[in-house]
């Protein structure tokens, strides 16, 4: 049997072991391995039909459905690179990813399209949009053309334009430091090499059943369908309006993994679990942050016979470091050591490695390491530089430069070589999993007019991780009416992005020697004050 070098391969090589297998359930309804290989060679065909050329990028905005995973699949069997997109995003941030990356082709429901209704307009190059089945007409938008999802799978089959492993596959977008979403460019490649470095260390095969909790926009959430496709294995895509939902949902179809992030945990140890779901869920994984203590040691009361794993990761490399649940025990607030097949290294500004127990940025080498952000070149060299010479790896001898990821991120190791975070040098807010920018908060606060300078700031919490806390001062033209800005700011952004306080002072706000607004300073003010 051959191995899988490109994406949709993972299906396909799944397929031509055991067709007849389970691959995805929905609902009550579950696609096989080769009902599954069908539908995204005949989406890739319906792409071929209207014209998408290699390398065009196929945006994805779905909730998670059987739909949103075939042409995630299906985008890149035809030779496109496909752009998944949060169903939580308004029709502005959508709008704006679909710029930004040049979408050919858009995918969505009859209702989405209507929120972005007003929006599309000024996408100048999307040129299709695809709606899934619905008896009611769709209004026109522009020159752009319009099909229905079960007509374009109808086309004759199609062979996908040539490409590799070392080709684009998809665009994940994650909030950037300068406001805006930064769209991480991520290869063949470094999605297959991903799906198997996981699958080893989870110990994934084909009797699992993965339950897929997060965004497929996340990494994390991606990596549920890649990993179980890889080995054969079945995942259940769940949209769960409250965490029982989850529980529920593991219980039902007897799920054996389950990845999530922090802020859902601390929710589901509120729950009562049955004692049935240790005896079937294998494992639970975190990621997106740190596991608060206490709330691992909850969970492990829930599944007593249940392996945890705490993971490190970032969209930009994929999947960083894991603890073995044996180690678990013996160093909780570690986030363990490099995944296989890649490097980790912690590194003083020079460029040469820490001691153990010496603070320094985490830098991520091998097959994982991504393409860099999509059209921005500065925030890239930031962020994916050459690795310096004296680095671990790295030979004198070798004239081309190797390109790895310097997170950012500070973090030691002990002496036997386990990691342990520090903190972001970085101004990004983490707050119920999402990375979020404080510049796109305040781009939206301004956006309203109803303030004359604003600032935001993560505040931490042990149960979301950071609260977003705003100060602002009035308007030129009068006062602050702070109800009126939160419900504003709630129908303009994503639930996880709205402030949790916002405090009124008057201005001017104080500024760096920069002439920038000291967020710092600002910050450190309102903590100690909250303290005091």
């Amino acid at each position: 049997m051959r191995d899988s070098t490109l994406l949709p391969e993972l299906i396909s090589r799944s397929a031509e072991r055991n067709p007849s297998a389970p691959a995805l359930t929905y609902g009550k309804d579950t696609l096989s391995y080769g009902e599954l290989n069908d539908a995204v060679a005949s989406f890739a065909s319906g792409l071929l039909s209207l014209g998408l050329q290699r390398g065009e990028r196929v945006a994805i905005y779905l909730e998670k459905r059987f739909e949103t995973v075939i042409a995630s699949f299906g985008a890149p069997a035809a030779g496109g690179v496909f752009v998944p997109l949060n169903p939580l995003l308004k029709a502005e941030q959508v709008c704006y990813i679909l710029r930004d990356c040049n979408v050919r082709v858009l995918v969505t429901s009859p209702e989405r399209l209507a929120l972005l209704q007003e929006s599309l307009p000024a996408c100048h190059d999307l040129r299709h949009i695809i709606v899934l089945d619905s008896a009611d007409p769709i209004a026109a938008i522009g020159a752009v053309a319009i099909s229905r999802w079960s007509e374009l799978l109808k086309q004759p089959p199609a062979n996908g334009h040539r490409v590799i492993d070392t080709d684009v596959v998809g665009i994940l977008y994650t909030s950037g430091s300068t406001g805006k979403p930064k769209g991480v460019v991520l290869s063949h490649r470094n999605m297959v090499a991903g799906a198997k470095s996981v699958a080893s260390y989870l110990e994934n095969h084909a009797g699992d059943t993965l339950l897929a909790a997060l965004p497929l926009s996340f990494d994390a959430g991606f990596s549920q369908l890649t990993t179980a496709f890889h080995v054969g294995a079945r995942v259940v895509l769940l949209n769960y309006l409250l965490p029982r939902d989850v529980v529920k949902a593991i219980e039902r179809e007897k799920v054996t993994g389950l990845t999530a992030v922090p802020p859902l945990y601390i929710q589901l140890t509120q729950l009562n679990w049955p004692e049935s779901i240790t005896e079937h869920l294998r494992y639970f994984a975190n990621t997106g942050g740190r596991m608060p203590r206490e709330t691992l040691d909850a969970l492990r009361r829930h599944l007593p016979r249940t392996k945890p794993f705490l993971m490190y990761g970032l969209t930009e490399a994929f999947r960083s470091t894991f603890l073995p649940p044996e180690e678990v025990d013996r160093r909780p607030d570690s986030i363990g050591k490099a995944i296989p097949n890649a490097e980790i290294l912690v590194l003083r500004e020079d460029g040469s490695p820490c001691a153990p127990h010496e603070p320094g940025e985490l830098v991520h080498r091998g097959a994982l390491v991504g393409m860099g952000y999509w059209n921005d070149p500065e925030k890239t060299a930031e962020r994916y530089k050459p690795l310096p010479v004296h680095a671990p790896g790295r030979e004198a001898g070798l004239v081309l430069p190797e390109i790895a990821v310097f997170s950012g991120d500070t973090v030691r190791t002990d002496e036997e070589g386990f990691l342990y975070f520090i903190g972001r040098r970085d101004e990004m807010m983490k707050t119920s999993g999402y990375r979020v920018s404080p510049t796109e908060v305040e781009e939206i606060l301004y956006g309203t007019k109803l303030v004359g300078e604003c600032v935001a700031f993560g505040v931490d919490n042990d149960r979301i991780g950071q609260t977003i806390q705003v100060i602002a001062t009035p308007p030129s033209t009068g006062e602050l009416d702070v109800a009126t800005l939160l419900a504003e700011c709630r129908a303009r952004m994503p639930a996880y992005m709205v402030p949790a306080g916002i405090e009124v002072r008057d201005g001017p706000l104080p500024r760096n020697p920069n002439g920038k607004i000291d967020r710092k300073t600002l910050s450190t003010e309102w903590v100690n004050k909250l303290e005091g």
